[in-house]
């Protein structure tokens, strides 16, 4: 009798341009089918199910943008929560052949959280130290890095499209990915002012506090002093399974810490360092889509 190993049974087998035959495992997000599309990031106005390139008035001499995205059945005079996005640092080429790019236009979660439906999504820069022109890697220049002006160029958009798209600002979801994921609490929490902006976020894959990186003030002390901004803020903190500094390591430091918070922990089940994992279906897809619900839509 012929033995077959089930978990290449279950893999998906894709050809290169190349020629060259790759077999996907099942733990791998190219082993299921994506069902959600991202929409490209287009030079035009604003309108229902498309995203466009915009800039805040302050900074239409900069190169300074972001991405806006209007709902399916947005409307003029309607009230919508509010998905801003903060992106992964690029290039980035995994050896899964994971990629992020650090552009604005790059990030997928607010698209694959919302659907295109419900919620106004803003994919937030990062800016340079004199706030003129985004930037792909970390925020500011090195090596002072300074998130002043991105805090203050997320804050001002905030403002501004709430009032000027309808956004609701009882209901402003934080969401990242990998350098965007450790953004949520260090430019997220970065004041007292900025913290008060959101009713939940959901930081993939990384955490403020939990290693130290290139930049000032990433260390344990300064990421507790910008934890305790976050009071009772509900967090879904997610990572790719295995991770290396992944939910167990995020769990230890928060547990030294010693501060309480509102924090859910989920697995997405993939392998990959890539926020296309929520654009598939998939066991972690379903139970983010019901903390959103919960914390995002259900109580209004």
């Amino acid at each position: 009798m012929r033995l077959f190993n089930v978990a290449m049974l279950l893999a998906v087998v894709s050809v290169r341009a190349d020629g060259q035959v790759v077999t996907h495992p099942p733990n791998d997000i190219r082993s299921v089918a994506q069902d959600v599309a991202v929409p490209p990031m287009v030079h035009s106005l604003p309108a229902p199910g498309i995203r466009v390139c915009e800039t805040h008035p302050d900074y239409r001499q900069t190169e300074v943008y972001h991405a806006i995205y209007l709902p399916t059945e947005w409307y003029e005079g309607g009230e919508y929560p509010v998905i801003v996005e903060f992106a992964g640092n690029g290039p980035y080429r995994s050896p899964f052949g994971d990629v992020s790019t650090g552009l604005v236009e790059g990030s997928q979660m607010g698209i694959g959280i919302s659907r295109g439906e419900k919620f106004v999504w803003i994919c937030m820069p990062y800016l340079n130290n004199v706030g003129t022109k985004n930037v792909t890697q970390w925020w500011g220049n090195p090596t002072s890095y300074d998130p002043r002006p991105t805090v203050e160029y997320c804050k001002k958009t905030v403002d501004w499209i709430c009032k000027k798209y309808g956004g609701d600002r009882k209901r402003i979801l934080l969401v990242g990915f990998s350098r965007g994921a450790i953004a949520c609490n260090y430019l997220g929490l970065y004041d007292g002012e900025i913290a008060r902006l959101w009713k939940a976020m959901i930081p993939y894959s990384h955490y403020d506090g939990v290693r130290r990186w290139g930049f000032p003030k990433s260390d344990l002390v300064s990421a507790r002093l910008r934890l305790q901004r976050l009071g009772g803020t509900p967090q879904l903190i997610c990572h790719e399974e295995n991770g290396r500094s992944g939910l167990s390591a995020t769990e230890a430091y928060l547990q030294r810490t010693a501060i309480p918070g509102n924090f859910t922990f989920l697995s997405t089940g993939f392998r990959n360092h890539n926020d296309a994992w929520i654009l598939r279906p998939s066991p972690a897809r379903d139970k983010l889509d019901d903390w959103v619900r919960k914390h995002l839509l259900d109580d209004q």
